[in-house]
């Protein structure tokens, strides 16, 4: 079994000395822990698989939340100087300032003033910190008016398409390469899909490079090689994606998809008890099912709060949480959507890659789901809840059976495994959006390589 499979056992927990331990980021004593129970011999495999993965999520868990409260005040004083101490408390207890146990004390997610910007516009105002990209789009900006003149042309024409053309690129950090050391490294090209066609690999280096099947559930070039001098590894490839739109009530003949778009998938498309109460609430008992995608894609859209997430390497139940919190990203409104469609009967499955647009790329997830009368549509929920924040209810509504074609999808499934698979730990086990780097002795974290994503052509056809 191929060591990131570990992740789909996580459900089986850990022994409750061991929890106590992790939540009070005691790590050296989880691991130790955890290092007891893995030499049993008699050791149920599942327990054995779930304290495997545990024990690496705890060894990084602590990378994510480097600041003390000292420091993370001094932090966001640098951008606001009268943020007092008892705002950022209250700022804690409102859950829009992430944080766990080291030691017994409370630190401070590396992101946490961005992601407060994201949620809160009082703080971006205060702190005027401009944070690039769609999701951040301000009404009258460029990634704005760009949106909305693309929803509005597919509205009129019934499509519109895109053809861009991106350079990618991977590069181990200097201070982990050493001559004759192994690597090999994957970097996301386009697949093969229903939005996407003339997909061309127009420039590898080096040349090498191997590229997975079109119809690869998550899609790369691998390359591996014995370096002896520290270099990029870079694609250039182009493709043309079409987004159509989904007019309300038009019909069409459709093949119904396979039972595995309405199962779980652990470990975080479950059906917890909480979820299918939750559900069931939202739905309040319409039995059609567009109505019912479309209530979930409402419920989350109109109550939930972007944030900046930590690594997903390091996140447990990703989709319960976020309906806990009312807070997330782009991947975790899409893994909620996802969940609830299928607690409710629809099918739903996952779709990532990257928003490429003129001046903006970025990495990006969303949903897809199945309507018998409709075919598969479509559901970006962090859209949406972006433009509840920018006071814009008709491009929520066009999120909802609707994409733009400023798109790059490369995986077509959640945790799907490469083609060429990685030997070590992933640095995201569920998707791949920017790439990934391993040695020939472990797998590499986002903090060890360096990763590039530039847009050289995007234009409408």
């Amino acid at each position: 079994m191929n060591i990131n499979e570990n992740f789909r056992y996580l459900n089986a927990g850990m022994p409750e000395d061991i929890v106590r331990r992790k939540l009070s980021g005691d790590a050296d004593g989880a691991v130790r822990l955890i290092d007891q129970w893995l030499s049993k011999e008699n050791l149920v495999p599942e327990m054995r698989y779930s304290l495997t993965a545990e024990r690496e999520m705890i060894l990084r868990q602590m990378d994510d939340f480097p600041y003390t409260k000292e420091q993370a005040l001094s932090r966001i004083r640098s951008c606001i100087p009268d943020f007092t101490e008892e705002e950022f408390d209250s700022r804690v207890d409102a859950g829009q300032i992430r944080w766990c146990y080291q030691n017994g004390e409370m630190r401070y997610f590396a992101r946490f003033l961005e992601s407060m910007c994201k949620a809160v516009p009082e703080i971006t105002r205060r702190a005027q910190m401009a944070l690039p990209g769609n999701e951040s789009a301000v009404k009258g900006s460029r990634g704005d008016d760009r949106i909305s003149c693309c929803i509005q042309k597919m509205k009129e024409n019934g499509s519109m398409s895109v053809r861009t053309r991106i350079r990618a690129s991977l590069r181990l950090n200097d201070d982990q390469f050493y001559p004759g050391v192994n690597i090999r490294a994957h970097l996301p090209i386009p697949a093969e899909c229903e939005q996407q066609s003339e997909i061309v690999i127009e420039q590898m280096d080096p040349p090498t490079g191997v590229i997975s099947p079109g119809d690869a559930k998550a899609r790369t070039v691998c390359w591996e090689e014995c370096m002896e001098e520290n270099h990029e590894f870079t694609v250039v490839y182009s493709y043309v994606h079409t987004a159509r739109y989904h007019e309300p009530g038009k019909t069409q003949e459709c093949e119904i998809p396979t039972e595995e778009f309405t199962k779980e998938e652990q470990p975080h498309i479950v059906f917890t008890p909480y979820l299918k109460s939750l559900t069931e609430e939202v739905l309040q008992g319409e039995t059609d099912p567009l109505e019912k995608a479309h209530r979930i894609y409402d419920f989350i859209t109109l109550n939930m709060k972007y944030t900046y997430m930590p690594e997903y390497f390091c996140l447990e139940n990703i989709a319960e949480n976020c309906a806990r919190s009312y807070t997330g990203d782009c991947g975790v409104f899409a893994l909620l959507f996802i969940t609830m469609c299928r607690c409710a009967g629809i099918p739903a499955c996952w779709q990532s890659g990257l928003a490429a647009e003129p001046d903006f790329c970025g990495a990006h997830d969303w949903a897809r789901f199945f309507v018998e009368s409709r075919g598969w549509l479509y559901a970006d929920p962090s859209y949406g809840v972006s433009a509840v924040r920018l006071g814009d209810e008709e491009r929520r509504r066009f999120y909802f059976g609707n994409l733009d074609p400023y798109r790059m999808v490369a995986n077509n499934a959640f945790q799907a495994p490469f083609t060429i698979e990685k030997q070590y730990w992933r640095a995201d086990p569920y998707d791949n959006q920017v790439g990934e780097m391993e040695t020939g002795e472990r797998g590499l974290k986002y903090s060890e390589y360096q990763t590039t994503k530039e847009v050289l052509l995007c234009e409408e056809l």
